[in-house]
């Protein structure tokens, strides 16, 4: 049950936001900054940890997952180090899934052949 609800979670993320794609004016890049920022947002008001809970990587993958992600982290530091984890917390927080994304694009560099374009 699991892999459905986060199939329906991601879904409808990704569904979502060729809807906003469509409709309106908006450039990809807004749009992957609005879903940062909404993750963001559902986790200040607890709403989006109960969607992790139910969906799990389909919740956390999204970028509205990297958005609750850094909530998470600052959240943790503030309590941890006081004022100065709004500052520390959302680095920490994210730093594996930055440091995957990195080390996944220097494999793929590594691996392919680039081709000059004509």
């Amino acid at each position: 049950m699991t892999y459905l609800n986060a199939f329906l979670l991601g879904g409808f993320l990704c569904a979502m936001g060729q809807v906003i794609i469509d409709r309106t004016r908006l450039t990809p890049a807004r749009i992957l900054v609005l879903y940062v920022v909404a993750g963001v947002a559902f986790s200040a008001v607890g709403l989006y940890q109960p969607l992790v809970n139910w969906a799990g990587a389909g919740a956390t993958v999204p970028l509205t997952g990297f958005g609750h992600a850094l909530a998470k982290g600052v959240s943790k530091a503030i309590a941890k180090d006081g004022w100065l984890g709004i500052f520390t917390g959302g680095i920490a927080g994210t730093a594996g899934g930055v440091t995957a994304a990195v080390v996944a694009a220097f494999l793929a560099a590594v691996v392919s052949k680039p081709k000059e374009k004509k």
